[in-house]
């Protein structure tokens, strides 16, 4: 039992969450939700984080703090999958992605190499990326 609430409590300062570890859930707002789920699976230590839609809901601001997260946990050692639609996460935390349009892939690479493939520009990016 103290092990495992030694861990907790090093997930969640390692997540920043130690300010309101005594909150409840339901009380925080969004932004502190989907971290605090963050904070859940790092405390197993995973080799595999699988992140799906981390961003959605989040403004500007609590962007900024998501990718400076997600790339933490990529600095410690941890693999991450994401799922993620707001192009300028994916494009800022990336080593490699995998563009899917409709079940289909249609571009495999670095940022800088999906991010000059027509079918990937005509599908999400615009010209913003490009």
């Amino acid at each position: 039992h103290h092990k495992a609430r030694e861990e907790a409590l090093k997930a969640i300062d390692f997540c920043g969450l130690t300010p309101v570890k005594d909150v409840l859930a339901k009380a925080l707002p969004i932004a502190g939700r989907k971290r605090l789920e963050i904070t859940r699976a790092m405390a197993t230590k995973p080799d595999l984080l699988l992140l799906d839609e981390t961003a959605a809901g989040l403004n500007p601001s609590e962007l900024l703090d998501a990718i400076d997260l997600i790339q933490k946990i990529r600095a410690s050692g941890t693999t991450i999958i994401i799922i993620e639609h707001i192009m300028h996460v994916i494009m800022t935390i990336s080593d490699r992605i995998h563009a899917i349009n409709f079940g289909q892939t249609i571009a495999e690479g670095t940022p800088k190499e999906v991010a000059a493939n027509q079918a990937v520009i005509e599908a999400y990016l615009g010209t913003d990326y490009a």
